[in-house]
């Protein structure tokens, strides 16, 4: 079996001054970049794959989270609205369980798109883009 070599991302952060300065359609939000691992959101992020997440950006029922489970103990699922009203966390492969959440305050921020690491051509949006 293949080993595979770590991909550096460098992650720089703008502060919201810098943003409102240039006049930019950005929230001032922090920026990241996280490398999907594991199977439990197949098929629609696979291993490999690089997501830029905005923290702090307000999550909506079907958005793609980044949340604090316990402890510095993070996973990536999709935030549901349960039967009753409350909140849920899906994996998108159905061998993973839903996690109840208590309320929206354990999540850390939002999947703003996807690529693939070897295709710069190929990146998908979840969230709405501002207009030009």
């Amino acid at each position: 079996m293949q080993t595979r070599k770590p991909i550096n991302i460098p992650v720089v952060s703008a502060s919201a001054e810098e943003s409102a300065a240039t006049e930019s359609n950005c929230s001032g939000n922090e920026l990241v970049a996280l490398m999907v691992l594991g199977d439990s959101m197949q098929p629609e992020f696979n291993e490999g794959e690089i997501l830029v997440i905005e923290l702090g950006r307000p999550a909506t029922d079907g958005s793609f989270v980044i949340a604090e489970v316990a402890k510095e103990d993070f996973i990536f699922r999709q935030l549901k609205r349960d039967e009753k009203g409350g909140w849920k966390l899906v994996a998108l492969n159905p061998a993973y369980p839903d996690t109840a959440i208590a309320g929206l305050e354990i999540l850390k921020g939002v999947v703003t798109h996807k690529r693939h690491p070897r295709s710069r051509k190929t990146v998908k949006f979840y969230v709405p883009q501002a207009a030009s």
